[in-house]
């Protein structure tokens, strides 16, 4: 790659990352009443990372102040589900891909959300065996296993077999196991 196309990329790939950040933003501050004071995205493959630190509310920090911590994180992770479509909709607006799985997370000290979208194979992906199904789920080709994770495929590959694997987190709830060999 030439130089000046390196920097093009970096350029796009920017311009991508700071499109996710400012569109989360933006989405808090009209849904929120507020947005966090610092952002930070990450674009890689087929994974999207924002950490939003900061903004919680009058409210919200009343009731930390109380000891009443654990409603600010359930009130937290219910207004996320519920603006789960404006959420994926800033990602595929910027990525120009389908988001496949979302997962948030919150923590009161210090101050972070943390937003995880998983997006659709890329057309080389599925060219390489790598497919989503209908219902959203990851599946592989030339016999390799799936762990399949509700709502949001965890995939991991090793970069020096290709071989594919499937990771849980605490949010997630495992489904079913899919082997496309023993299937056929």
């Amino acid at each position: 790659m030439k130089p000046a196309d390196a920097q093009s990329a970096a350029r796009v790939h920017g311009d991508v990352l700071t499109a996710i950040s400012d569109g989360l933003v933006a989405l808090l501050k009209e849904f929120y009443g507020r947005g966090p004071t610092r952002t930070k995205s990450y674009y890689e493959d087929d994974l999207v990372v924002c950490l939003l630190r900061g903004g919680f509310t009058r409210v919200e920090q009343t009731l930390l102040d109380g000891g009443r911590g654990s409603l600010v994180v359930q009130q937290r992770m219910e207004f996320q589900e519920l603006m789960r479509e404006r959420f994926e909709a800033v990602i595929e607006r910027a990525t120009g891909r389908r988001v496949i799985g979302f997962m948030s997370g919150n923590q009161q000290d210090p101050n972070i959300m943390c937003e995880v979208f998983i997006l659709a194979p890329t057309e080389l992906q599925i060219a390489e065996g790598v497919g989503v199904s209908d219902q959203g789920l990851a599946t592989f080709g030339r016999g390799q296993s799936a762990v399949t994770v509700k709502g949001a495929p965890r995939i991991t590959t090793s970069p020096s077999t290709g071989s594919l694997g499937g990771q849980l987190t605490d949010s997630a709830t495992l489904v079913d196991e899919y082997n496309p060999a023993a299937a056929a």
